[in-house]
C-alpha cells in the first residue's frame, strides 16, 4: 500500500474537511489543483457556508435575531434559500427556530461552555490515545509539518490590537485535526469536529483578551513534544489543559452569563 508523505497526509486531512490551505511557494506547496470542472455550488449551500462562517466567528453574536429582511440585504439572497440555509443550521444547533418569532442564532451559556469543554477533553482523549497508539513516521512528520506552518503563522494580523487571521485559524485547526486524525474513527473524528465548531463560537468571543497574555504557541509546542516523545499520559494531561485554559478565558470574559 502507498504511503503518504507527512506533507500528503495534510493534504488528505484538508481535503476530507473540505478545507484550502494556501501554501504558496513554500517548502509545503503540494502539486497544483485540477481545474474544477463540476458545477458551483448551489445557491442556498453557498448562503449556508456564508452564514455559518458568520456565526462562528461569532460576526453574527449568539442571541441576535435572524431577520430575513437583514439577511436578504446582507447575503442578497432570496427568502427559498435563507431559510433552507436557516434550517440547515437549526439542525445543527447552531440556530434555534422560535415559533411565531423567527430564528436567532443559538445564545451562549456557562454551562454549555463547561459542557462543551468536558466532553471535548474525553473524546479527544481517545482519539489521541489511539492515534498515539497507531503513530507512524507519516504521521508524525505531518504534525511537525503542522506544528511549523502553524507557528510561522501570526495569531492576529495587527500587532496593535487584535485582529484574528484566516490563515491562523486555519492552521490551528489542522494542527488540532491531525493530532487525532490517526485514530482510525471517522466517526469519533467527525464528532470532535462538531465539538469545535461548537467551541469555535466560545473562542472567538474571548480570543481578544486572550490574545494579550496567552502563550498558545509554547502550549502547541508542549503538547507536540509530548507526542512525538510517545508520552501519552504528558500528551493527554497537556492537551486537556489547553482547552481548560481557552474555556477559563472565556469565563473571565462572560462573568454576565448565567449557567443555562
Amino acid at each position: 500500500m502507498h504511503k503518504l508523505s507527512g506533507k500528503g497526509i495534510i493534504y488528505k486531512f484538508c481535503e476530507m474537511r473540505g478545507m484550502m490551505y494556501s501554501f504558496g511557494n513554500s517548502m509545503f506547496s503540494g502539486p497544483e489543483p485540477m481545474p474544477d470542472t463540476t458545477l458551483p455550488s448551489t445557491l442556498a449551500t453557498g448562503i449556508y457556508e456564508r452564514l455559518r462562517n458568520d456565526i462562528l466567528d461569532a460576526r453574527l453574536e449568539p442571541g441576535r435575531k435572524l431577520q430575513l429582511r437583514f439577511l436578504m440585504e446582507h447575503y442578497e439572497a432570496g427568502q427559498t434559500p435563507l431559510r433552507e440555509a436557516l434550517n440547515r443550521l437549526s439542525r445543527e444547533h447552531l440556530v434555534i427556530s422560535k415559533e411565531q418569532r423567527g430564528f436567532f442564532v443559538k445564545p451562549v451559556s456557562l454551562e454549555e461552555l463547561a459542557e462543551l469543554t468536558k466532553t471535548r477533553c474525553w473524546v479527544e482523549g481517545i482519539a489521541l490515545r489511539e492515534s498515539m497508539a497507531n503513530a507512524t513516521a507519516e504521521w508524525e512528520e505531518a504534525l511537525i509539518v503542522a506544528h511549523h506552518r502553524l507557528s510561522r503563522t501570526s495569531r492576529s494580523l495587527r500587532e496593535d490590537r487584535f485582529e484574528s487571521n484566516p490563515q491562523w485559524e486555519m492552521l490551528h485547526r489542522a494542527f488540532h485535526g491531525l493530532l487525532i486524525s490517526n485514530c482510525g474513527s471517522q466517526p469519533l473524528t467527525a464528532f470532535c469536529e462538531q465539538l469545535t465548531d461548537q467551541l469555535q463560537r466560545y473562542r472567538a468571543l474571548s480570543s481578544r483578551k486572550a490574545f494579550q497574555v496567552r502563550k498558545v504557541a509554547d502550549e502547541h509546542t508542549q503538547i507536540l513534544n509530548a507526542v512525538l516523545e510517545r508520552d501519552l499520559p504528558r500528551a493527554m494531561r497537556m492537551l486537556e489543559d489547553h482547552y481548560n485554559k481557552t474555556a477559563s478565558f472565556i469565563i473571565q470574559d462572560f462573568p454576565q452569563a448565567s449557567p443555562g
